[in-house]
């Protein structure tokens, strides 16, 4: 009995080491990457849902990745829209109204103030977002490449035009719908009824531009963001789980050149081995120390 009662102790005083260790792991980490910070010219930023997820956006993948019955991976395909155009329209006008809705996070602000900041300085920040909310954007980020899309965005299955959208709701029809509730019963929208396109003489059905699962990505948008991966002399990989392809392996490739990759997120993941750093937590208690005015920065 009394031995393990020793055992116990022990192992309770082995663990508060191991946070204590931790915290000072962590603590040199920053001090390192900020000094690797300070002498970057051109830092490329990837970020994943974790980052909206702490604007209250729910994440696609995982325990949140449900609307109704269905999940959320389930309802955004090629597929469904083509079985069930009125059901997808409503997921999506939930997550339009819920996104409308949302503020940036305090990671959002910190990317954009740091992005102003190090242009007076002749330096350069670039967003790579797997988010479609334009968050970034609102929290006013100048330039980012949205490798899936923006949910704000409208494409015509008729004539391919593409069209910036924020009305809400998208249209009179959609007014009211898209309730999350288990409960809540197909709208059942007619076709015609539906987003439908403005271009003189075509009144095609429109569809979210969003990259849906089992679609390729924009090569336009792709041959933008090889470009920043191949010129960035730092990388910050934030709030994801690294599971989504290609996007997954886009820190990796950075890191791959020996150029320092840092990696915040409140878990590990199949990449971190591959990157000189890890910051544990939520990005937006970790990022605005991380990216805040060095003090050998002039302006």
């Amino acid at each position: 009995m009394l031995i393990n009662q020793l055992m116990l102790r022990a192992a309770a005083h082995c663990g508060r080491w191991t946070a204590v260790n931790q915290i000072i792991r962590t603590n040199s980490g920053m001090a390192e990457f900020r000094e690797i910070f300070s002498k970057a010219r051109h830092i490329a930023i990837i970020t994943g849902a974790g980052v909206s997820a702490e604007s209250g956006v729910p994440t696609i993948r995982g325990a949140e990745g449900r609307w109704r019955t269905w999940k959320t991976q389930d309802l955004a395909t090629p597929e469904c829209f083509s079985r069930h155009p009125s059901r997808v329209w409503e997921f999506y006008q939930y997550r339009r109204e819920l996104t409308l809705n949302a503020p940036p996070s305090a990671a959002h602000r910190a990317i954009a103030e740091c992005e102003a900041r190090l242009s007076r300085q002749g330096r350069s920040l670039v967003v790579i977002t797997q988010n479609i909310d334009e968050l970034h954007q609102r929290a006013g980020s100048r330039h980012v490449l949205e490798v899936h899309g923006n949910l704000f965005q409208t494409r015509c299955l008729s004539c391919g035009d593409v069209e910036i959208n924020h009305k809400s709701p998208i249209c009179p029809s959609l007014e009211g719908k898209g309730s999350p509730d288990p409960d809540a019963p197909d709208a059942l929208i007619p076709v015609k009824d539906l987003p439908r396109c403005d271009e003189k003489g075509c009144d095609g059905l429109l569809r979210p531009h969003v990259v849906w699962f089992g679609e390729t990505l924009d090569s336009q948008i792709l041959t933008k963001v090889e470009k920043e991966l191949e010129t960035c002399d730092l990388c910050l990989v934030v709030g994801t789980s690294s599971v989504v392809y290609p996007a997954a392996m886009f820190g990796p490739q950075v890191a791959a050149r020996g150029v320092p990759v840092a990696e915040f997120n409140t878990k590990t993941t199949a990449n971190t081995p591959r990157f000189k750093f890890h910051f544990p937590g939520r990005c937006a208690e970790t990022l605005p120390a991380a990216l805040a005015r060095h003090e050998s920065e002039i302006i």
